[in-house]
């Protein structure tokens, strides 16, 4: 039977010779059982280095992808970051401006306020107003005492017309 086999393989070989490559040759030698090369001698290698799963170029495709993807994501988050710290930044200064615009506004205030009262006080001495409580209390205690006294020489008077009328009547 193996006699068989070997002269229907050296038909096919007939057959197909004209049209076939070095290549193709070589590959027809080293076959075994349909397709299966053999391992050559000079390049010997292990069982196990011979099955290693070689990663298709697809699969480095997705690594490299997905090392790119993870970089990526690495500077947008630092970019946000200094985005943020910026923002942060801005809002402070113009938080600061306006502190000090409201600073600056209050000295104004203060500044007007002062030139007011110096006024004011300057006002009251011209008419007298700046006095005290305690000098007000004195006048108004001697106005009162003035007061009193013409209360009773108008009252001596009062009487004296009083008496001098009585006596007129009399006589």
């Amino acid at each position: 039977m193996s006699n068989a086999w070997n002269q229907n393989r050296r038909m096919k070989r007939l057959a197909v010779g004209p049209m076939t490559t070095p290549k193709y040759n070589k590959w027809w030698v080293k076959r075994i059982n349909d397709n299966i090369p053999k391992p050559s001698q000079g390049n010997s290698q292990s069982i196990e280095e011979y099955l290693r799963v070689v990663p298709f170029e697809l699969e480095i495709i997705r690594q490299d992808f997905k090392r790119r993807n993870v970089e990526l994501e690495k500077k947008i988050e630092q970019m946000e970051e200094e985005m943020n710290l910026r923002l942060d930044m801005d809002v402070q200064k113009l938080e600061a401006e306006k502190l000090r615009k409201g600073k600056n506004k209050a000295e104004e205030d203060l500044d007007s306020l002062k030139i007011d009262y110096k006024k004011l006080r300057l006002s009251m001495r011209t008419a007298e107003l700046g006095k005290t409580s305690e000098q007000w209390r004195e006048e108004i205690r001697e106005e009162n005492n003035k007061a009193d006294r013409w209360e009773r020489k108008f009252q001596e008077i009062r009487i004296e017309y009083l008496e001098a009328n009585e006596d007129r009547n009399n006589e």
